[in-house]
């Protein structure tokens, strides 16, 4: 297998899981400005939406989006335990979750990477973030881990969204529940290794 990545982008998560599972993958960076990969190759050619995570499995073929290879991972270690067996209620409680991550927090702050946005923009959606870290922040309460005392594929992308908030500057203590849980997240000997693999640790 090949992860195509950027350092703390979307691709983290699917490389906190491949770690977590215990899988070998074989990394590759890539310039998303250029889309370039770092052997040179035009990206555009391995994945035409130019974005990533992309991940080559073993038979050749190419899979995208963080949610769906986060579950795809998952369910090559079910002994793992990051995500319940497929068709359980539990899987569509997972699903439900990485669903939100992807559409309300991680394209929620997606806006504010551009530095070319009006500031009334930027608080339109600052102020829309803030109500979906809210909710986050609610349905962490009590628990260890997002799906509750078992670390799962959907804190390996929740972890690294948050992540993006103090690079955004951000404040988290509002919701004192995400930086007691994102503490929980990055202490793990996985998620540590992925941070360093990366140049981000």
């Amino acid at each position: 297998m090949k992860l195509y990545y950027f350092p703390g982008a979307c691709s983290l998560a699917p490389h906190m899981a491949l770690r977590e599972a215990g899988l070998n993958v074989e990394l590759e960076k890539v310039d998303l400005a250029s889309k370039k990969t770092e052997t040179g190759v035009d990206f555009t050619t391995i994945n035409p939406k130019g974005s990533v995570p992309c991940l080559r499995l073993d038979n050749g073929e190419y899979l995208t989006e963080c949610a769906v290879l986060l579950q795809w991972i998952a369910d090559q270690k079910p002994s793992s335990g990051l995500a319940p067996a497929a068709g359980t209620p539990e899987r569509y409680r997972l699903m439900e979750t990485l669903n939100f991550i992807a559409t309300e927090l991680h394209k929620g702050f997606g806006p504010l990477f551009n530095p070319a946005l009006p500031d009334a923009a930027r608080k339109i959606a600052l102020e829309n973030l803030q109500g979906r870290l809210g909710y986050i922040n609610q349905q962490l309460a009590g628990k260890q881990f997002l799906m509750g005392s078992g670390f799962t594929v959907a804190d390996c992308y929740l972890a690294t969204v948050l992540g993006w908030a103090g690079f955004m500057k951000i404040d988290l203590s509002p919701w004192p529940n995400l930086g007691a849980y994102l503490g929980r997240v990055m202490a793990r000997p996985a998620v540590q290794a992925t941070m360093k693999a990366e140049g981000l640790g």
